[in-house]
């Protein structure tokens, strides 16, 4: 149906919530690039009108994206939890603002909401929200997931230790593990992206991993994010896999084009809980999203790219996962073009999964050719941690040598701790004590000297 507003001797018409949502989209040069945009700011802030007076149940009336075409739209309306949707069925969007934004919206009311809200209902109230908004409402929603480290926390922030290398060299990688454990990094996991999907060189990186841990006793979980069929493989031949990775998107069209679907996915998750690896839980799954890939794949069915980020977090749902990780800068200027996109990007990215229940962390990042500085991701990386966030990037120097692009370092992440007075996960935590990377009851002091046994296996490629 159409939605209109006059306003000013200007008549706005809206043809359907499609579009509605995307008129109401804070500006970004994705949506601009598909031409679903606002024209003008105008006609913004008249679809944010329309999209507040807008009932939540018309979420559940009217698809964005047509059911009958589309896997991700039924698993959205088919698993709808309407008991949980009921303290806020009667609500228009901007009630619901409201009411997230009030103390009784609390980490207890939020955590029993989450199956009844659709990914299309949290893009909606987000739309209407000030950055401080969404800082205010993530912080409250509390999602703790488990592995070998206990993620999600109040007052903790973990780190994803990206060791990356352009030639999966051993030494390399071992030496930015090496670097990123003595700055305290590494306790959401160790995650390397190989430079090559064979099965042979993804085997010796999970079995590298894997002794690393084992050997020295690091309460962490590992991840080489190969793809999920490859995983798959993998745990058949009885490699011994920690987390199962995979990224994804919100429509079935571009899951398509990264080569999987709900039923591979489904069929990652059983293999992963097959192995029972975890000590202290069971999830162990790792997504990766970003804005702006439906759009890139062609799969966008003219739905804006927060609303289809959105619906990625409803494709993760069902997989109970670990870490969930929007890369919030990485596909390019294309999409989100400068800092001030991209900082609300991830923001907002942030906002909507955690109220969809989901464990969220972002990789705050930018490619070279965007209109952005690491000044605009030390903006972001502090205002995600007032807001929360469970887990960020820790990256030699910023710089990943083999994806090319900037993000946060192991230095970053120690001045959001001290600053914000945030620790590692529980278990890493004590194991930076115990190891003496960290003084004990000084928990975001540095000890003054390499661990011994570190020093002993200083090439860890002998590790």
């Amino acid at each position: 149906m159409a939605y209109q507003l006059d306003r000013g001797g200007r008549r706005f018409v809206f043809a359907d919530l499609r579009t509605l949502l995307a008129k109401a989209s804070p500006e970004r040069s994705g949506d601009v690039l598909a031409g679903v945009a606002a024209a003008d700011s105008q006609e913004r802030a008249a679809a944010q009108l329309v999209l507040a007076d807008l009932p939540l149940k018309t979420f559940l009336r009217e698809a964005v994206v047509p059911y009958e075409a589309d896997e991700v739209t039924r698993l959205i309306l088919d698993t709808h939890d309407a008991a949980a949707f009921a303290p806020v069925s009667h609500m228009t969007v901007g009630d619901f603002r409201n009411w997230l934004l009030s103390d009784a919206a609390d980490a207890a009311a939020l955590a029993s909401l989450a199956a009844g809200l659709t990914p299309e209902m949290v893009a909606g109230v987000s739309k209407i929200c000030r950055n401080q908004d969404l800082v205010l409402v993530a912080r409250k929603c509390r999602v703790v997931t488990r592995f070998r480290s206990t993620i999600g926390l109040p007052g903790r922030l973990s780190t994803r230790l990206q060791p990356n290398h352009p030639t999966d060299s051993a030494a390399g990688i071992a030496a930015s593990i090496l670097d990123g454990l003595m700055y305290g990094s590494g306790d959401a996991t160790i995650g390397v992206n190989p430079a090559t999907d064979s099965v042979p060189a993804v085997t010796r990186l999970v079995h590298m991993l894997g002794e690393i841990i084992e050997r020295y006793q690091i309460p962490t979980q590992s991840c080489v994010l190969t793809h999920v069929t490859t995983a798959i493989d993998l745990i058949g031949r009885g490699v011994p896999v920690d987390l199962v990775f995979q990224s994804i998107a919100g429509t079935q069209g571009a899951n398509r084009s990264f080569g999987v679907s709900l039923s591979t996915l489904r069929e990652g998750y059983e293999a992963a809980a097959s192995l029972r690896r975890g000590t202290i839980g069971d999830n162990a799954m790792y997504f990766e999203t970003g804005q702006g890939s439906c759009l890139s794949a062609g799969a966008h069915h003219g739905v804006d790219q927060q609303t289809l980020e959105a619906r990625a977090y409803a494709v993760a749902r069902p997989f109970r996962p670990l870490l969930v990780n929007t890369v919030v800068g990485f596909i390019g200027p294309e999409y989100l073009y400068d800092g001030r996109q991209i900082i609300r990007a991830g923001l907002e990215d942030h906002f909507c999964g955690k109220l969809m229940g989901l464990q969220m962390g972002c990789d705050i990042c930018y490619t070279n050719h965007a209109e952005a500085d690491q000044n605009d991701m030390d903006t972001l990386l502090t205002l995600l941690g007032v807001a929360g966030v469970s887990f960020i990037m820790g990256i030699p120097g910023s710089d990943d040598i083999m994806l090319n692009y900037q993000t946060t370092s192991f230095h970053d992440a120690l001045y959001a701790r001290k600053v914000l007075g945030l620790r590692p996960a529980p278990e890493f935590e004590r194991w930076l004590e115990e190891a003496g990377i960290f003084e004990r009851g000084e928990t975001l002091r540095l000890g003054s000297a390499m661990p011994a046994s570190f020093e002993r296996a200083i090439g860890m490629g002998g590790a």
